[in-house]
C-alpha cells in the first residue's frame, strides 16, 4: 500500500488562515507587520524563494520591502544595511537571503541582525534559546515540520526520531525540536556508519542532506513516517528514466517540462513508508508558512504582546 502523503500545501493554508486574526487585530491597533527581505545579487534560486515569500506577505495583507544590493557589496555595506533595518520601528522581520556572494562574511552579517527581528531563527541568541527549549523565533523549515507532524497527528513522544543531515539551518535545529516533543533523536551525517541500517531504526525519518533521491527503500522501516526536506531540480533524461521507472504519470511529467523537482527520498520510497511528504507540496510550503508567523509573532513581542505571540506563533511553532 502506498505511503500516505503528508501536504504540505494544505497544512501551510491552515496556519495562514490562523494568523489572519492576529494581523487584524494588529491593524485595529495601526500597526502593520512589516517583513524586509535582503537579496544580494541575482541568483535565479533566490529570487525565486524571495518572491514566493513577499507573494505570501501580500496575500496576507502585511507589508514587504525587497532590498537588493548589488553582487559586489561588502560585509561592511550589508552590515550597515542590516543595522539600519534594526533600528527602523516599522521594520518587524529582517531576512538575509542566502547564500551571499563569497566576498561576504554570512557569519557577520547575520550575526548583525536585531534578535527580536530574526524572523529566520538563525541568530545564537534564539538558537540557545531553542536548545533551552525557550519561547523565541524558531528557524521556519524545523518548526513547520513539527507542525506537520502535529497537524496529521503524528505524536513524536517516545518514538524514534532519526535525522540525516546536520546543517545549522535544519538538521540541529529539528532534532532539538523533536527531543522537546519528548522523542529519542538520532542525528546522522555523512560520517554515520552504515547509514542505511540507522536510518531503518527510525519511527520518524528526516531527509535533509541535500543530495537527490539519497534515501531508499532500504533506509526505510516499512510503516515509518518519512519527512522529505530536500528539493533538488533534475534534467537528465538518463536520471529522470531510472529515478522514475515504477512511476510512469511523474516520467511523463518530467518530459513534459525537460526537468522535475526532486527531494532527498527515492521516489520508490512511498510503497515502503507509512506516511510520506511529498516534494514538491510537502514542506516547502511549510517554511514560508512559518516565515509569516515569525513575523507577525515578532511585531506582537515588539510592541508589548508577548505572552499573546507565545501562545499563537512562537510557542506553536516549538
Amino acid at each position: 500500500m502506498a505511503a500516505r502523503l503528508l501536504s504540505g500545501t494544505e497544512t501551510s493554508k491552515q496556519i495562514q488562515a490562523e494568523l489572519l486574526p492576529q494581523i487584524e487585530e494588529l491593524k485595529r491597533a495601526g500597526v502593520i507587520p512589516c517583513l524586509a527581505a535582503v537579496l544580494v545579487g541575482d541568483n535565479p534560486a533566490s529570487q525565486i524563494y524571495v518572491r514566493n515569500k513577499m507573494r505570501a506577505c501580500e496575500k496576507l495583507g502585511l507589508h514587504s520591502e525587497h532590498i537588493t544590493p548589488p553582487t559586489s557589496s561588502t560585509t561592511a555595506e550589508l552590515v550597515g544595511l542590516v543595522q539600519e533595518l534594526n533600528r527602523r520601528d516599522d521594520v518587524d522581520g529582517i531576512l538575509v537571503q542566502l547564500p551571499l556572494p563569497p566576498q561576504v562574511d554570512t557569519q557577520q552579517v547575520l550575526l548583525a541582525v536585531d534578535p527580536a527581528k530574526d524572523v529566520d531563527g538563525f541568530h545564537p541568541m534564539n538558537v540557545g534559546a531553542l536548545v533551552s527549549k525557550r519561547d523565541a523565533l524558531r528557524p521556519c523549515t524545523p518548526a513547520g515540520v513539527m507542525e506537520l507532524l502535529r497537524r496529521h497527528g503524528i505524536d513524536p513522544e517516545g518514538q524514534h526520531a532519526v535525522v540525516i543531515g546536520r546543517s545549522d539551518i535544519v538538521g540541529k535545529p529539528l532534532a532539538f525540536l523533536l527531543l522537546h516533543a519528548h522523542a529519542t533523536v538520532t542525528l546522522c551525517h555523512s560520517r554515520t556508519r552504515d547509514l542505511p541500517a540507522m536510518a531503518r531504526t527510525a519511527d520518524i525519518l528526516v531527509a535533509a542532506m541535500g543530495r537527490t533521491a539519497y534515501v531508499t527503500p532500504e533506509f526505510v522501516r516499512p510503516g515509518a513516517t518519512v519527512i522529505d526536506v530536500g528539493i533538488n531540480r533534475i534534467d537528465d533524461p538518463a536520471l529522470a528514466e531510472k529515478l522514475f521507472a515504477r512511476h510512469p504519470q511523474r516520467l511523463e511529467k518530467f518530459r513534459q517540462k525537460d526537468s522535475a523537482l526532486m527531494g532527498d527520498v527515492h521516489p520508490d520510497v512511498v510503497e515502503v513508508a507509512g506516511a510520506l511528504t511529498p516534494v514538491p507540496g510537502g514542506v516547502g510550503p511549510l517554511t514560508i508558512a512559518m516565515l509569516m508567523v515569525n513575523t507577525v509573532a515578532a511585531a506582537r513581542m515588539r510592541r508589548g504582546q508577548a505572552a499573546a505571540a507565545q501562545r499563537s506563533g512562537v510557542a506553536a511553532a516549538t
